[in-house]
């Protein structure tokens, strides 16, 4: 590691008020580690909150699941229908919320056990496709979280082209981009896995999830 590197790696990183992180984001100052650092807290409280989320949408699931279950025990199939529909939108957000923390922990670990001078552009150029995609997931059902991984991105932008500049590595974008779909993918897998666990399916003869009304077809 070059004595260059090495200031610009271990130098201590004081959190600035919001307004003075705003403007540094794209270019932060400061050394690189305690960016680094810095980046995986914000990344840590922003799958806190998508946990308190899951936590809220499983409440609105099992109360839309006992709905549907009362208005099929009653007959009221048009009712279990309107439920039921409602319940697979519910289903479907939570989903990808689900997706979005479990790529956000992956990004997390990758980004806390990086170490080696090579790594800093290997690791980030992947990351930071990986919050560009899950922030747009984000924008219709979690505004806030859209707006904080947008400035997490422009951290790790931001110390991306400092460690270039430090080191003389460049980004293989295409290396990077195959390995941010590949953390998708596999958070997609799990997401699917985990919601197929944790809420359960309609009894046999109820209407299917997602099931259009009559008066919807």
């Amino acid at each position: 590691m070059s004595a260059k590197f090495a200031r610009k790696w271990e130098k201590d990183y004081v959190e600035q008020p919001i307004t003075k992180r705003i403007q540094e984001a794209v270019r932060p100052p400061g050394a690189l580690k305690p960016r680094l650092d810095f980046a995986v807290r914000r990344i840590e409280m922003q799958i806190q909150r998508l946990d308190k989320a899951t936590d809220r949408f499983s409440e609105r699931d099992k109360s839309i699941f006992k709905r549907i279950v009362d208005a099929y025990s009653r007959h009221d199939m048009p009712r279990a229908n309107v439920f039921a529909n409602e319940l697979a939108e519910i289903r479907k957000m939570g989903k990808m919320i689900m997706h979005a923390r479990l790529a956000l922990e992956q990004i997390a670990l990758r980004l806390s056990t990086v170490s080696e001078l090579g790594d800093v552009v290997t690791t980030l150029a992947p990351a930071v496709g990986v919050l560009r995609s899950v922030r747009s997931g984000m924008s219709a059902i979690f505004p806030e979280a859209e707006r904080e991984l947008g400035q997490i991105g422009n951290l790790l932008s931001g110390i991306i082209i400092d460690a270039g500049q430090s080191t003389g590595l460049s980004i293989n974008f295409e290396s990077a981009n195959e390995d941010a779909q590949k953390i998708l993918t596999e958070a997609a897998t799990v997401a699917e896995q985990k919601i197929k666990e944790k809420f359960p399916e309609l009894p046999a003869g109820m209407p299917a999830i997602g099931e259009k009304t009559l008066s919807e077809t």
